[in-house]
């Protein structure tokens, strides 16, 4: 796993003329321009890499795991990223 703070150090270690603070601010931004593209209900596609985007799921009727009571489930949408044919190919490698 990659945190956000590993992922701004490595791009300062390739690209060493950056500022380390312009880096984490831009590392910031792109984040949040996702979240808030899927906020607003859009969808983000980086190409070669994935797009991400919201997936509606209906109401339905859970369980309660302690009680083994019916509860309703109400209708939401989560975020989904799909990947894209290059990450697939870079992770499917035998």
């Amino acid at each position: 796993m990659i945190v956000r703070s590993e992922l701004s150090q490595r791009l300062h270690q390739r690209f060493p003329q950056l500022n380390r603070g312009d880096i984490d601010v831009a590392v910031g931004e792109i984040l949040s321009a996702i979240g808030q593209q899927l906020a607003k209900g859009g969808r983000v596609e980086v190409r070669g890499f994935g797009s991400f985007a919201l997936n509606y799921r209906p109401p339905r009727l859970g369980r309660n795991p302690m009680t083994g009571e019916r509860v309703a489930v109400p209708a939401k949408w989560t975020p989904h990223f799909k990947p894209g044919k290059d990450l697939r190919e870079l992770v499917l490698r035998p």
